[in-house]
């Protein structure tokens, strides 16, 4: 059942994303990502998940495809608490922080609370306007949030969309539905449902 942020107006709501590309001792990244969920509603109550998609590795050539999923957790847990147990998850699978964009076991990303900026909206617009050159080599040190890429990342957009196809972006209004159909066509035919 499809839901957007405003649905659930008394508790937080946080959008996900998981991806992996390498195996871990569940098996391939489709079971990895299983048990992350699983371990996951530890943290709150899984409100959607959206299909699994086969998605091409980010940036190109940079390894093999992934699989990508969305999900919506509804939690008390503050962002920053909520990101350091989503990289808890992340570690208990492997992930290893070598290298930016690199080939991973598990990755968890937290896209957006609600409509919440952090820090600010000055440092959002900074990190969304970032050169895809200095994008890189340069990572914020902070919470940022929305991510920064969200509205750029097909492999983010096309699961969000079916759970979160109303949700507005709380700097651009652009809603995820909006965001999905603008990325180029190339971008959206390279995902895949599993």
């Amino acid at each position: 059942m499809s839901r957007d942020f405003t649905s659930i107006q008394r508790d937080r709501l946080a959008a996900i994303a998981l991806g992996g590309n390498s195996p871990t001792r569940n098996g391939g990244p489709a079971e990895t990502i299983v048990a992350a969920l699983a371990d996951m509603a530890c943290e709150g109550v899984i409100v959607a998940v959206s299909r699994f998609f086969r998605t091409p590795a980010y940036p190109p050539g940079s390894g093999p495809d992934f699989v990508n999923v969305a999900a919506l957790l509804r939690t008390a847990l503050a962002p920053g608490p909520l990101l350091a147990a989503l990289h808890a998850i992340e570690a208990r699978y492997g992930r290893e922080r070598l290298t930016r964009w690199g080939e991973r076991t598990l990755d968890i990303d937290l896209l957006a609370v609600e409509d919440r900026i952090l820090p600010d909206e000055a440092t959002l617009r900074h990190w969304m306007d970032l050169a895809p050159a200095r994008q890189r080599v340069e990572a914020p040190d902070r919470l940022i949030l929305p991510h920064p890429r969200l509205h750029e990342r097909a492999f983010v957009l096309i699961p969000l969309a079916e759970i979160a196809p109303g949700w507005r972006h709380p700097l651009t209004g652009r809603t995820v539905a909006e965001m999905a159909a603008a990325l180029p066509e190339a971008d959206k035919s390279a995902i895949c449902p599993l």
